[in-house]
């Protein structure tokens, strides 16, 4: 039991790690858009330093965590009595499906990601913004899983940060459009 308390300390560790990481990746996709509307020579020295950012923390840290992270869970749900009782209930089921849904989100970050490394802008600041929020609704419905062992109660804790994310999107636009009238 004590070896399971060490897998579970560094799964909980990378999980950390890589949704810094994805948190953060979407940030820089962020200025690195805003970089393309800037005059030459800023708009070639700052979209040059957003690639080596990006590469660094997409290469160094995201994968890295996701793999580690996925390894480590792998091995205290297949590997550990404790594991395989785990995986026999329900709110075990909903957690993978959102892990699930995390590497998707993840796989879409590498696609945006490599479309930028081209200098290829398909997205706009604003979906970027939004973007960034589907990792938070993932985070907040695994931990209210992980948290409250039910299958169901965890909608409540997620249905919040959704109405939360709502209400700051509708701040972002208020705000906005403020700052555009201040701008004429």
């Amino acid at each position: 039991m004590e070896y399971y308390n060490y897998l579970k300390s560094l799964h909980l560790i990378f999980v950390i790690t890589w949704f810094a990481g994805l948190f953060y990746i979407v940030r820089l996709f962020v200025y690195q858009i805003e970089a393309a509307d800037k005059p030459s020579p800023e708009k070639e020295i700052l979209q040059k330093q957003y690639k080596i950012m990006t590469y660094r923390l997409w290469y160094i840290i995201t994968w890295p965590s996701a793999i580690l992270a996925s390894f480590f869970a792998f091995w205290m749900l297949f590997f550990t009595p404790m594991g395989n009782a785990w995986l026999k209930m329900p709110w075990m089921h909903v957690k993978l499906g959102f892990v699930f849904v995390l590497y998707l989100y993840h796989a879409k970050c590498q696609q945006i990601y490599n479309q930028l490394q081209k200098d290829e802008i398909k997205y706009s600041t604003n979906f970027m913004r939004l973007w960034n929020e589907g990792a938070t609704l993932i985070l907040f419905a695994v931990v209210f899983l992980v948290v409250l062992k039910n299958a169901v109660n965890w909608i409540f804790g997620v249905a919040g940060i959704f109405l939360f994310s709502i209400t700051i999107m509708l701040g972002f636009r208020f705000y906005k459009k403020i700052r555009e009238k201040n701008q004429s």
